[in-house]
């Protein structure tokens, strides 16, 4: 997941600087997705690598939700200060915390939903996006992005329990990408673009496929919240990046803002560790014995 925030960091960058050099937005929709196709189909065919999915129905859902928040969070970037959509993006894990104590309320983690609400209680502290009137339409794009993507961590998250290999996901979602990118572009035509414009937009394909990758792996063998918390990580990325190459230095608050990003991370994994330990410890303890219809209760 660390590596997916710095790569995400970058193609974040790439995409701000794609729009305001003129590139659209079905264009920008598109090179995200041709590197991995690209790149992926051809591996899976030199490595006679079975394309045939686990589950139609969850690569299906898991396209619909991932694609709409990419146009949608993509579009929030076009429309609102980097600062202000970025911070938007990253409310898919209060989403996913809100969807889990839905879920079960009396046995809700309270550690690890403390841990997500520090953590974006950070990013605001980084970020401190100002929000106008003229704003709003962008604002809610941008909320519906967070929670589209919420809803695609999950199913992520399903397929990898499956035991669907990440690269058939992401092959599969770049796919869905590059098909809805053709489309629009079908509809508007193709803007003509500058060198520094093809740049960009190779930059967002190539760190778009590498981030993927690296989220859809996370999401597949780790806990989905503490996951959610490392994602947070992209901000104190992008705050080096801005640093080293514009001397943009974040102020008391912002460094506060990564403090608490750092805290929740930390307390995130101490609680995953801590159950880990509580679950060895279960499966070590000797089960006794009990009557026949005892133990068929217990086999059901």
């Amino acid at each position: 997941m660390l590596l997916a925030s710095l790569m995400f960091a970058a193609m974040g960058a790439c995409v701000k600087l794609a729009s305001d050099l003129q590139a659209s937005l079905p264009q920008i929709v598109l090179f995200r997705g041709i590197p991995s196709v690209l790149l992926l189909l051809i591996w899976a065919v030199a490595t006679r690598r079975s394309l045939r999915p686990k589950s139609w129905r969850l690569h299906v859902a898991r396209n619909v939700t991932g694609v709409s928040s990419m146009w949608l969070g993509f579009f929030a970037i076009s429309a609102l200060p980097l600062a202000t959509a970025v911070s938007l993006n990253y409310t898919s894990p209060l989403f996913i915390a809100g969807w889990m104590l839905a879920r079960d309320w009396k046995q809700r983690d309270m550690v690890r939903t403390v841990a997500v609400l520090f953590g974006f209680a950070g990013v605001l502290a980084i970020l401190r996006p100002s929000i106008g009137a003229d704003q709003m339409v962008g604002v809610l794009v941008g909320l519906a992005a967070g929670a589209c993507s919420a809803m695609a961590m999950m199913q992520v998250r399903s397929l990898g329990r499956l035991g669907e290999p990440e690269w058939r996901t992401v092959l599969f979602f770049s796919c869905f990408v590059c098909f809805t990118g053709t489309v629009g572009l079908a509809i508007n035509g193709w803007p003509e673009l500058r060198p520094a414009g093809w740049l960009m937009l190779i930059g967002v394909g190539v760190f778009g496929l590498v981030g993927q990758l690296a989220m859809t792996r996370a999401f597949g063998l780790g806990s989905a919240l503490l996951t959610a918390a490392l994602q947070y990580t992209t901000i104190v990325f992008a705050a080096i990046i801005g640093v080293v190459f514009w001397n943009d230095i974040p102020d008391w608050m912002a460094w506060s803002g990564m403090a608490l990003i750092v805290a929740s991370g930390l307390l995130s994994t101490w609680r995953t560790y801590s159950e880990s330990r509580v679950m060895q410890g279960k499966a070590a303890a000797p089960v006794s014995k009990g009557t026949p219809a005892q133990e068929e209760a217990r086999r059901v």
